[in-house]
């Protein structure tokens, strides 16, 4: 890795010789100009990484640790994804969507582990783990279409309510008794006092994404900053809050979690408080840019806020009521647990809740992680009860209705 190691003292066109594909992270970041061969070749030939970052206002360990983080992804892949194998040559079949910060790492130590295991126990696996990205288009072709049980994999993992409970998709199959959680009892403590664990026992969760807002202090004003989801649907913050809309599976969790708390005048009011949606990173792009609409709030994944460090002027909150979670289940088939224990043993490993909290700031279920969370960290989850008493995707429907209509009342 040594080899790959960024420096503060290299020259942009340094960089981008050894490492051509962090250009995208600097033109991400307000470095647009360098697509310019004539910019790169002049500038580039003397504007050392350390006062790049200076002239951004950006923290000079994040903006480094972000370049980085594009290497290190790039030198990681070899590429892991190619030794995924054809699920009609195996025994055992897995399946799902990993958050893209935490998917190369995982397919790594996932690979590893499936060698030995077939090794020792002569079961074939083939997994296809694609990046949370590709989101409802991926569930679309391969979930939303199957028919019968068998045409599921036998692990599933994946964030996002609508997915898991569409009484039209795998809802159906677990009312047939399909799925059996095969996470084990314990919890991280972290989650103190969070029922977490499925009353019924057919899903398992393995890690959560919490959502945090974003401060943009120099576009804030004299609006003081908001604490709490009860401070973001006051009147004050209407068309001031930018929401993750792109990243449905956080966007349903919010949805459904406001809706539990404040019910359906709580939805429209969210609605009334949105300025535009925006994926984080742009929102995070644009804080150093001039833009027509500069949000003050944005609703963000946890994740983000390692990219937010890099800007002076925008300040993390995590939510004195709680951070909205959309949990990372995995579904695992009863009929197969002999086989498919150990490989959800290992999906609930403390190598992989290291990978999800130190890469990702995805907090981990494994009691024996160390989460890497605010002292303070009260939490909002939505809760079994509300999801086994409603028709999730109808509600999701619903709550979209009624934060489409705000959103766009004059």
């Amino acid at each position: 890795m040594s080899a790959h190691r960024i420096q503060k003292d290299m020259t942009i066109k340094e960089l981008l010789e050894q490492h051509p594909e962090t250009l995208e992270v600097l033109v991400a970041n307000g470095f647009e100009n360098l697509k310019d061969p004539k910019v790169l070749a002049g500038v580039g030939g003397f504007l050392k990484l350390e006062r790049a970052a200076l002239t951004k206002n950006y923290d000079l360990d994040n903006f480094l640790g972000l370049l980085q983080q594009k290497v290190d992804e790039k030198h990681n892949q070899v590429d892991v994804t190619m030794k995924q194998t054809q699920q009609e040559q195996s025994e055992i079949s897995i399946s799902g969507l990993l958050p893209c910060p935490v998917r190369l790492p995982l397919l790594e130590g996932f690979d590893r582990f499936i060698e030995q295991y077939t090794r020792e126990s002569g079961v074939t696996v083939s997994y296809k783990f694609e990046a949370a990205s590709l989101g409802s288009a991926w569930m679309d072709e391969h979930i939303q279409t199957v028919t019968a049980a068998d045409q599921l994999p036998d692990i599933f993992v994946s964030a996002g309510f609508e997915t898991f409970f569409d009484p039209a998709t795998i809802g159906k199959f677990k009312e047939q008794g399909v799925f059996a959680d095969l996470t084990g009892d314990a919890i991280n403590r972290s989650f103190d006092g969070l029922e977490l664990k499925d009353p019924k026992g057919h899903y398992g969760l393995i890690s959560v994404v919490p959502s945090a807002f974003m401060v943009n202090h120099d576009e804030l004003g004299d609006l003081p900053v908001p604490r709490t989801w009860a401070d973001i649907l006051k009147p004050e913050f209407e068309q001031k809050v930018a929401l993750p809309v792109g990243d449905f599976d956080l966007f349903n969790a919010i949805l459904l979690t406001i809706h539990k708390m404040y019910g359906d005048e709580g939805v429209r009011k969210l609605g009334r408080c949105m300025l535009k949606s925006m994926h984080p990173a742009q929102m995070i792009k644009n804080a150093q840019r001039v833009a027509e609409e500069k949000p003050p709030v944005t609703i963000i994944p946890y994740f983000f806020s390692r990219m937010a460090g890099m800007v002076k002027s925008l300040e993390i909150v995590w939510p004195e009521d709680g951070a909205i979670i959309s949990p990372i289940f995995m579904l695992a088939k009863a009929d197969k647990q002999a086989k498919l224990q150990p490989i959800a043993d290992f999906l609930c490993s403390k190598e992989v809740g290291d990978t999800l909290t130190n890469r990702g700031l995805f907090p981990a279920l494994n009691p024996e992680v160390e989460n890497q969370l605010p002292e303070q960290h009260p939490w909002q989850w939505v809760g079994w009860d509300y999801l086994y008493s409603h028709d999730i995707a109808a509600q999701i429907r619903y709550t979209v209705g009624l934060f489409e209509e705000a959103m766009n009342a004059d």
